[in-house]
């Protein structure tokens, strides 16, 4: 997997022995999206709001993300908006064929200079969750 740690955003890429379907389907059904992130309301249609429930880590964040899906491009880009105690945020999926499966992007941008210790902590935490996406692929069916 590369990272890329530029000023404001996170970028995580990485090679997926999978198709793009099977990797689409993680990443908008429901269902699935909790299995390597949290329990959601998501839909994949342009201009629905939606909710991440994870557990609270208090004092400083309450586990709750909430968003809007801004862009659909199926088995090719989505884009959502990524609000969290008080950051806002827009994260994009990009997947392109690649030799051996798809290349996955995520890339969530927008933080401030002020923001850094939260991209950190975003950078690690999209680090474990796409070790579990990879893992729910290996369990779905194409």
């Amino acid at each position: 997997m590369s990272e890329t740690a530029a000023a404001g955003r996170v970028v995580l890429e990485r090679v997926l022995p999978h198709t793009p379907e099977k990797v689409w389907r993680a990443l908008t059904e429901g269902a699935l999206l909790e299995r390597w992130m949290w329990p959601n309301d998501f839909v994949p249609t342009a201009g629905r709001s939606f909710t991440f429930r994870a557990p609270p880590q208090p004092p400083h964040w309450d586990g709750v993300v909430r968003g809007e899906v801004l862009e659909v491009e199926r088995l090719q880009r989505l884009a959502y908006s990524w609000e969290s105690s008080g950051i806002a945020t827009v994260v994009v999926w990009t997947l392109r064929p690649a030799e051996g499966g798809v290349q996955v992007r995520m890339e969530q941008s927008g933080f401030s200079e002020a923001q850094e210790m939260n991209r950190r902590g975003a950078e690690f935490g999209w680090s474990r969750m796409i070790e579990g996406l990879a893992g729910v692929l290996q369990e779905i069916e194409p």
